[in-house]
């Protein structure tokens, strides 16, 4: 029971998150065009999977034309590590935007204790904000997540070492603000939503993995939500106004091909986010979405249908149907919502595929050598002697190159999606 008592005092930590996240909701967002985003985090971001979401959202739904991301997880690391390696690996590569995620391992996965495991952690975490915006780059503190309530298994259990998570993202919350700089609330999202979805789906239905700590699309689906809000997104992908006594009108980011009353074919470069797996699957994205709002606050792909002359309107977009009120159409609906399997869908998928590709590269590129760039300094004479410089500078081009031909590549997957939106009145 105190497990229980544990979560649900955590889970008021949501009321300052949404409210938090309405406040913080700029008027430009954070990522602009030109942007180059380090996404800096343990081993929960060296997986890759909410790195990729964050970047699968802002190249396709954001209408962004010239945004760069580099993924610069490393497993097992605390703050401290990322510390002593943040100049060399990250600045090295001129981030303008750097979000973080740490005190997963920092936490020490015991009971919180401010002497041993805060104040380590406040220091730390501080030394990083200041490092970067005395750099002009635009920092997002994010907090750490949760260890899953069934899953997780280690000593002392799940519920104490969430209370010491919840105490760290305190800690990220007052550095951020102190410094003026954004928040990603992680633990709140996903303290929320793993309370909801255990209550609906079972206590089986893991939100922090099948390990208790490094969560699977599920649990990095809320992660990408957390930091996406953070950076001040407005959420709205397209807006199609059809007028069955008119013409189709739609937002930028997509064209109209031909129309008719009751009928729009549309070209589009912006796309809306697509999910994958069943209802009740963790391995999948659809499962957690009636448990945060990403559809509402991130993903609105919105249809608004006048002068309807029924009752009723059956809806057909990329052979899937669904009948809506006369009422419904007239107010809009979310098409990225009602249609989860849609003309996108296959298009996003390829696109996620590249991006891996990408981030192995990227992840290999720091462990393997970028990382050991810095103890070449301990070599004799290493400052002195230019034939050194020249090789490492020579390595580090060629691997750029190499990167920046796979963001290309990840980048040519989001080719213009023709779609065709039919509206059929029904009596």
């Amino acid at each position: 029971m105190s497990g229980i008592k544990s979560s649900w005092r955590l889970m008021l930590s949501v009321v300052v998150l949404l409210s938090a996240a309405g406040m913080a909701l700029a008027a430009d967002p954070v990522v602009k065009n030109g942007d180059r985003l380090a996404v800096v985090g343990d081993s929960i971001t060296e997986q890759k999977i909410y790195s990729r979401y964050i970047e699968a959202y802002l190249l396709a739904c954001t209408g962004l034309k010239d945004v760069k991301v580099f993924q610069f997880g490393w497993s097992g690391e605390r703050a401290p590590g990322f510390v002593a390696r943040m100049d060399n690996d990250t600045w090295s590569w001129r981030p303008t935007v750097i979000t973080t995620c740490y005190g997963m391992n920092d936490g020490g996965y015991r009971a919180y204790d401010e002497n041993a495991v805060g104040a380590v952690y406040r220091d730390n975490m501080k030394k990083i904000v200041d490092f970067f915006k005395n750099k002009d780059v635009k920092v997002i503190v994010g907090s750490p997540g949760v260890v899953d309530a069934e899953t997780y298994k280690r000593p002392p259990g799940a519920a104490v070492y969430n209370e010491t998570l919840g105490k760290l993202a305190q800690i990220d919350r007052e550095i951020a603000q102190a410094a003026n700089v954004g928040f990603a609330d992680v633990n709140a999202v996903m303290m929320s939503a793993m309370i909801a979805a255990k209550a609906k789906l079972g206590n089986s239905f893991h939100v922090a993995g099948p390990d208790g700590v490094h969560p699977a699309p599920d649990g990095q689906l809320l992660m990408a939500y957390a930091f996406l809000k953070a950076m001040g997104f407005d959420g709205q992908i397209a807006a199609v106004n059809m007028d069955f006594n008119g013409q189709t009108t739609v937002s930028d980011g997509h064209k109209i091909v031909n129309q008719k009353p009751g009928m729009a074919e549309i070209e589009s470069t912006r796309y809306p986010f697509c999910f994958t797996g069943a209802p009740d699957d963790p391995n999948g994205t659809v499962s957690i979405l009636p448990f945060v709002p990403f559809q509402q606050d991130l993903n609105r792909f919105e249809l608004k249908v006048s002068n309807l002359p029924a009752a009723k309107g059956e809806v057909n977009w990329g052979g899937q149907k669904k009948v809506f009120s006369k009422a419904q159409l007239e107010k809009g609906i979310n098409l990225a919502a009602e249609f989860l399997d849609n003309p996108f869908s296959a298009q996003f998928k390829l696109l996620l595929d590249q991006l891996l590709i990408k981030q192995s590269l990227e992840t290999w590129m720091i462990k393997g050598f970028i990382t050991n760039i810095r103890n070449l300094s301990t070599l004799p004479d290493a400052d002195k002697d230019p034939k050194m410089k020249e090789a490492v500078e020579y390595l580090r081009m060629k691997l750029m190159a190499r990167q920046a031909e796979l963001d290309a590549k990840a980048k040519s997957c989001l080719t213009p999606v023709k779609h065709q939106i039919t509206v059929n009145p029904i009596d």
